[in-house]
């Protein structure tokens, strides 16, 4: 998409990403029956902002923010072949831009920075159901890799 780019997210950005974050929850409240009724919130968004192992990104298209992202390290399971990963989230785009590649661009993004922490390993989670964002995420070089599943 011609004019988009993809910069760190600041402080002076959290209005938008608080809306964004709203956007990503309304998104997936059909998926979740477990998710609480009323307002909710997902991510402590200035702290993953200020975060030294995390990298919070916007995509901007003609100085408006349009979408987002962020990679948080996690530490593995001690039986995987490696010790830390990256741990992708807060994945949204503006309706109006949804199909336009800046989801990948985000995690090209949110990639380059993992490997700059030595991370060769990346991971997200999204719902089974959610068919139009794993389409993305696919697009994007991730592979289903395990369902996790619940009962009452």
């Amino acid at each position: 998409m011609d004019n988009m780019s993809i910069r760190s997210a600041t402080l002076e950005d959290l209005p938008i990403l608080l809306e964004f974050e709203q956007g990503v929850i309304a998104a997936e409240r059909p998926f979740d029956i477990t998710l609480r009724e009323g307002p909710i919130t997902y991510y402590d968004l200035k702290a993953l902002i200020l975060e030294d192992d995390a990298f919070v990104v916007v995509a901007e298209h003609d100085g408006k923010v349009i979408g987002s992202g962020y990679a948080l390290i996690k530490p593995a399971r001690y039986y995987l072949d490696h010790q830390y990963y990256s741990y992708l989230g807060f994945m949204f785009t503006l309706p109006e831009y949804r199909g336009k590649g800046i989801n990948t661009a985000i995690i090209e993004s949110l990639r380059k920075w993992s490997i700059s922490k030595g991370l060769k390993e990346m991971r997200l989670t999204v719902y089974n159901d959610n068919h139009p964002a794993i389409k993305a995420y696919e697009k994007a070089g991730f592979k289903k890799h395990i369902i996790e599943m619940r009962m009452e």
